[in-house]
């Protein structure tokens, strides 16, 4: 601002005092044109006939005249002394030397062979313009002169200079004064941020700062608090995975060093020992990669969404699915639309339900594939003829290392890690798993998922 205020002012002084030296070159130039216009055309009143002497000529015209404040007409005619002599008007000039007065000006302006120019002295300066008088071409005899003083044209350019720089400079403190103020109450928000970031540890990840109004201030506040949740969530992850950790292979570790500990030299017992450690360190790995497949579903990165034809996916995974066990497997329907997902996920997550299917039936029982669009929601379900689950079981079969209290069927070893990984997979799309009862008896896993984009004629199949 300090830049632009000293620019307008210095621009406004530079274009006052360019008007100025426009101005006076023109009434220069105007007053010659009048004096050579009356020379040509001019009459001795009192004789009535054409002017003969100069000297006379320049009387008459200047009597006629009337000049301006700064303005000077003077009749200079040539003498046998070293200084041309002098007419001129009997009025006051404002300036502290006027031509007249100085015969050194006089002498430099008679004797000069250009008709205008500026002459800088000491008392000021002079802008100038000369009409010779030679008759018959010779040497001039006499010349009229019009000076101007323009210091006091300057003095005013300069005073309105000084004036807008003086209210430039109030205007520069009212506004910096403002805004100090209103920057302040700007970067407060950006103070909450710092602040609050200083403050965070990892123990304490619950501090929030306060969001008000819709502006970028107050967008930088929710994205920071955004990014705390997601840094809690991150750690509430972490901490979550360790505890985890360390509750389910608390028990594989003490078996194998009791079993180790234990151990004889013979070699059938020794043989059941390093079957029976060999079995729990794998158990072992398999809850260390459900664990670490579970920490990642935090990551942004954990899904790669693509466009998708649900039916190929849908049919792929019955497909791989009746790998899993003898079972009647039903491809029940097929929804024919377009969705973004990642298929590989979403096929992990299938499969997992069709393993838990099998786990949780017979040899022969039926088992349902299958996927239906409605609008912009999709879902993917495996339908089991198994005794089903109780309504009690219902809300915590998806949570970890949590296992129903109902055995159906033949049940596996697992860490109860498989549900919690499809709800994880489910949420990363921002989706969700559910629990319905089969038609007949039995368990209906759904995955729901949102926004899709039916294909030309997209009907379930």
């Amino acid at each position: 601002m300090t830049v632009a205020f000293g620019s307008v002012a210095t621009t406004v002084r530079t274009i006052l005092l360019r008007d100025t030296d426009q101005r006076i070159a023109d009434l220069l130039a105007q007053e010659a044109v009048e004096f050579t216009q009356f020379e040509e055309r001019g009459v001795d009143p009192a004789g009535g006939r054409p002017f003969t002497d100069p000297t006379r000529l320049l009387r008459v015209f200047l009597e006629r005249q009337h000049a301006d404040a700064d303005e000077e007409l003077i009749g200079l005619v040539a003498s046998r002394g070293p200084d041309p002599a002098k007419i001129i008007q009997q009025r006051e000039i404002p300036a502290a030397v006027p031509l007249h007065q100085d015969a050194d000006a006089r002498r430099e302006i008679f004797g000069s062979a250009a008709t205008t120019g500026t002459l800088s002295r000491p008392a000021g300066q002079i802008r100038w313009a000369k009409v010779e008088i030679a008759p018959y071409g010779g040497e001039p005899e006499a010349a009229f002169v019009v000076a101007f003083h323009p210091q006091r044209e300057h003095e005013r350019a300069d005073e309105v200079f000084r004036i807008l720089l003086a209210i430039s400079g109030v205007a520069l403190l009212m506004t910096t004064g403002i805004g100090w103020v209103v920057a302040g109450r700007i970067l407060q928000p950006v103070r909450l941020v710092r602040a609050a970031a200083a403050q965070l540890t990892e123990q304490d990840l619950t501090r929030r700062i306060p969001v008000h109004g819709r502006d970028d201030i107050a967008a930088l506040a929710e994205t920071f608090n955004d990014m705390l949740d997601r840094l809690e969530r991150a750690f509430a992850a972490q901490r979550e995975f360790v505890d985890d950790a360390g509750h389910e292979l608390r028990t594989p570790i003490t078996i194998v060093r009791g079993h180790l500990e234990v151990m004889g030299d013979d070699p059938a017992e020794r043989e059941e020992t390093v079957r029976l450690v060999t079995d729990e360190l794998d158990r072992m790995s398999r809850i260390v990669e459900d664990l670490l497949l579970l920490a990642k579903a935090e990551r942004p990165d954990f899904v790669a969404p693509e466009p998708v034809q649900l039916a190929e996916l849908t049919a792929d995974v019955y497909v791989k699915a009746r790998a899993l066990g003898e079972r009647d497997w039903q491809l029940a329907e097929v929804a024919d639309a377009e969705v973004r997902l990642d298929p590989q996920r979403i096929t992990q997550a299938m499969v997992q339900l069709a393993q838990n299917a099998v786990q949780h039936t017979g040899p022969g029982k039926r088992i349902s594939i299958g996927s239906r669009a409605d609008g912009s929601r999709v879902e993917l379900y495996v339908a089991d003829s198994g005794t089903g689950v109780r309504p009690q079981d219902a809300d915590v079969i998806f949570e970890r290392f949590r296992r129903g209290t109902a055995r159906r069927g033949t049940r596996g070893s697992g860490a109860g890690l498989g549900l919690s990984i499809v709800r994880a997979i489910a949420e990363a799309h921002g989706g969700r798993v559910g629990l319905r009862e089969t038609d007949g008896g039995g368990a209906t896993f759904v995955l729901t998922l949102e926004e899709t984009r039916p294909s030309p004629g997209g009907k379930p199949l």
